[in-house]
């Protein structure tokens, strides 16, 4: 019985959401060899919507819309705190200071984007004090005129690369950018594009670091996830039909 509690009392803790105070949050999903500054997600990707403000296929099966992401207030709590605290006139440097103290990798928005474009601002002010951590940054916030000065300054800098995700979940590229796309699978990579191999490796990037490679124009994602797979096997069947 008491090491049924001690048990208990492990897991309970383990799930309490910490007060984060005026200090970011930081996170590190399962398969990532770095720590992340992240949002919540669909409440911060404006772009995540077309035209007709229908999620777009990319984002209809997004991860960060299921599991842990949704089931415990511990996952939920730092991007909910992040909302918030990246307002702070202090965030920039305070993001500096942990960074350099802690990350030779770092990836921005596990779930979520810098829908504001004075967020946007502020991470490259982040990105340019930090030239000794390789910057990863996808987002889809290139759909948006405004944002593209703060991309391009933010793809200048020699530590950083953003890529611009495509909405395609059967191997969309967008021309001419860093990018990444999702496939069905890895028999749908072309030669246009660098598998990422995480889901052959028990789900871990392990020693790869391609999607921080300015040398790598496109990544390409393998779908995971049962509620990305159900809106692939629902998208099959209108491609066959066109």
């Amino acid at each position: 019985m008491a090491n049924l509690k001690k048990s208990i009392q492990k897991v309970t803790t383990k799930r309490i959401p910490k007060d984060y105070g005026n200090k970011p949050a930081f996170s590190k999903a399962s398969k990532m060899p770095c720590r992340s500054w992240s949002l919540p997600a669909l409440a911060t990707c404006p772009a995540s919507k077309d035209e007709n403000g229908e999620l777009v296929d990319a984002c209809k099966g997004c991860y960060a819309t299921t599991g842990n992401y949704i089931r415990f207030d511990s996952v939920k709590a730092p991007r909910v705190h992040n909302q918030k605290d990246w307002k702070r006139a202090e965030w920039v440097a305070d993001m500096v200071e942990s960074i350099n103290l802690n990350d030779k990798y770092f990836r921005w928005f596990d779930s979520g984007d810098m829908y504001d474009l004075r967020l946007a601002n502020k991470i490259l002010e982040v990105m340019k004090l930090t030239p000794a951590t390789e910057h990863w940054l996808p987002t889809r916030q290139h759909k948006f005129p405004k944002f593209q000065t703060v991309i391009d300054l933010m793809n200048a800098l020699p530590n950083v690369v953003v890529r611009l995700s495509s909405d395609s979940i059967q191997g969309g590229i967008i021309d001419g950018a860093y990018t990444s796309t999702i496939i069905f699978d890895s028999t749908y990579t072309t030669s246009a594009m660098t598998l990422c191999k995480a889901y052959e490796n028990k789900a871990q990037c392990g020693s790869c670091r391609k999607c921080w490679d300015k040398d790598v124009k496109t990544i390409a994602y393998p779908q995971h996830g049962e509620k990305m797979a159900k809106v692939n096997r629902n998208l099959i069947p209108l491609l066959e039909v066109a």
